[in-house]
């Protein structure tokens, strides 16, 4: 008899999904290089450089967060989908719409402190510090909406 074996999991998948799978990998290097960019800058040196690296390591995760935004927000995107066949998911769904906003704000002001001119060693280090929680609510984003994607796409059974 073919069939599921027991405690087999069943997985959807839709085009919507395989777009947002395909670009979470993208998000995770961006946020990979965003790591690597946050290494301190070697003591006793100007910060220019590293402000130039960090600066650009923000510019690519910004424009990888917007694709993101655009295939999970976007008409018919992994949103939709979600909120088409799990509309109780819909309060969760409305919390990362709102995160998208703040992180994406949080980017953007970080690329403007990196890219303004006379940023001292205190200024780079306040920064690094305000960076660091940026890095971290990306990383606390990205997991949860991998929760969230197995919460509504995978099929545990049981239901009869």
């Amino acid at each position: 008899m073919q069939g599921t074996e027991v405690g087999e999991a069943y997985e959807a998948s839709t085009s919507a999904l395989q777009a947002a799978k395909g670009q979470r990998l993208s998000l995770r290097r961006a946020i990979a290089g965003l790591e690597q960019a946050l290494a301190p800058p070697p003591a006793g040196e100007e910060p220019g450089a590293w402000l130039d690296h960090l600066a650009g390591a923000l510019e690519h995760l910004d424009e990888v967060f917007a694709v993101h935004v655009q295939v999970t927000e976007g008409a018919g995107g992994l949103y939709d989908e979600i909120l088409e066949n799990s509309p109780r998911l819909a309060n969760r769904i409305k919390r990362f719409r709102r995160e998208h906003v703040d992180i994406a704000a949080a980017i953007g002001r970080a690329i403007a402190e990196a890219r303004a001119p006379g940023v001292d060693g205190a200024g780079a280090e306040a920064l690094r510090d305000r960076t660091l929680r940026l890095f971290a609510d990306v990383v606390r984003h990205r997991k949860r909406g991998l929760d969230l994607v197995y919460e509504a796409y995978v099929d545990i059974g049981g239901e009869s």
